[in-house]
């Protein structure tokens, strides 16, 4: 994914990190040199978001474990400034899976936390004089460290928990409405609720705290888009991929040239087409790999086609495609029906499908 460095694997799960993660680390060793003037206070500070990171890894760890035990693959965890992603292959449906799958995340920073007032002398930081905790919590040593810790879970915690899309708390509100609601309205619910959070957010932060606007913007575009593709999905319900194929789509065989197939892409609207050759699907060719050789115009269509592609059966739901695409990152499809190849369905094609069925 373009902007992420992937850092390894735990479980099998991709750990990803964006590149803007370095510039946190920066900003906030410049403001604690500023603040103190100390590097050891500086490298402590560094330290402390690393391990917190190390947190929220855990974290996306226990959203993942939780959906591999209803069979739902997690592709990667993405790790971002504000936080961590768990990049899911489907969408739980059922919501005893969406509840409990929400709820593990939270409940590692629960357990951490649990395991941190095991080991802190909790009641020294809680004592009413005041001085003497200021003058404690200054001083760079290994128990401030976990007491930071301790701190930092117990927010993540309270901040995930929040009942607004895209934290958890969203995800727990929308699945204790869908025992009772449809998963479109608990939906519609849910973000209406997100939303006005992020509203009240909004005021406070301007006046009081700059950084509850970006958390506002945050949760009014994550609930806004959650809700949105709900909607899409409901639309979708009850359709095959049939209804929404390409018809009119031009076959490739494995001999032609990519000159060939520029003119075509020059004076069609195609971008990407199916190799078809000895009456049977050979694979796809698609914009990019076109692009990527275009200097190279007498290359054939069967060096440079993707084979891994599969088909698509007309009578699959379009919901189903739809996930499909996600989880082999792919746009673009054949379709066939009792074995023979009617067209090819695209995620352009789809959206025209839902906006069609919206009027």
């Amino acid at each position: 994914m373009k902007g992420f460095l992937e850092l390894g694997k735990i479980l099998g799960i991709k750990i990803e990190i964006h590149w803007t993660f370095a510039l946190l680390l920066i900003w906030i060793g410049l403001v604690e040199f500023e603040n103190s003037g100390n590097l050891e206070k500086v490298i402590i500070s560094q330290g402390l978001i690393l391990v917190l990171m190390a947190c929220v890894v855990l974290h996306e760890l226990g959203h993942a474990l939780m959906a591999r035990k209803f069979n739902i693959k997690t592709n990667s965890i993405i790790l971002l400034p504000i936080g961590g992603v768990a990049t899911l292959d489907e969408i739980p449906k059922k919501p005893k899976q969406e509840l409990l799958i929400a709820l593990a995340g939270p409940t590692v920073n629960i357990i951490i936390t649990l395991i941190l007032a095991l080991v802190i002398p909790l009641r020294s930081y809680f004592n009413f004089d005041t001085v003497l905790i200021d003058e404690q919590l200054y001083e760079p040593t290994f128990q401030n460290l976990l007491f930071y810790l301790f701190i930092a879970n117990l927010m993540l915690v309270i901040f995930n928990l929040i009942p607004a899309f895209p934290m958890d708390g969203g995800r727990v509100l929308r699945a204790l409405l869908s025992f009772r609601l449809s998963r479109l309205e608990a939906t519609n619910i849910a973000s209406g609720i997100a939303q006005g959070l992020a509203i009240l957010f909004f005021i406070v932060g301007l006046l009081f705290n700059p950084f509850l606007v970006l958390i506002a913007f945050f949760i009014f575009f994550g609930a806004y888009g959650e809700n949105q593709m709900v909607k899409q999905y409901s639309i979708l319900e009850g359709h095959i991929a049939k209804e929404a194929t390409l018809t009119n789509i031009t076959l490739l065989n494995l001999t032609t040239t990519l000159e060939e197939v520029i003119e075509l892409v020059l004076t069609s609207s195609e971008k990407d087409f199916v190799v078809f050759d000895n009456q049977r699907i050979e694979g796809v060719l698609y914009q990019k790999k076109i692009i990527e050789n275009a200097q190279s115009r007498s290359l054939l269509v069967g060096d440079i086609l993707d084979k891994s592609v599969g088909f698509i059966d007309a009578n699959t739901p379009i919901t189903e495609v739809l996930e499909r695409m996600q989880k082999e990152k792919k746009n673009f499809f054949p379709v066939t029906e009792n074995g023979e190849i009617i067209g090819a369905i695209d995620r352009s094609n789809i959206s025209e499908f839902i906006l069609l069925k919206s009027i």
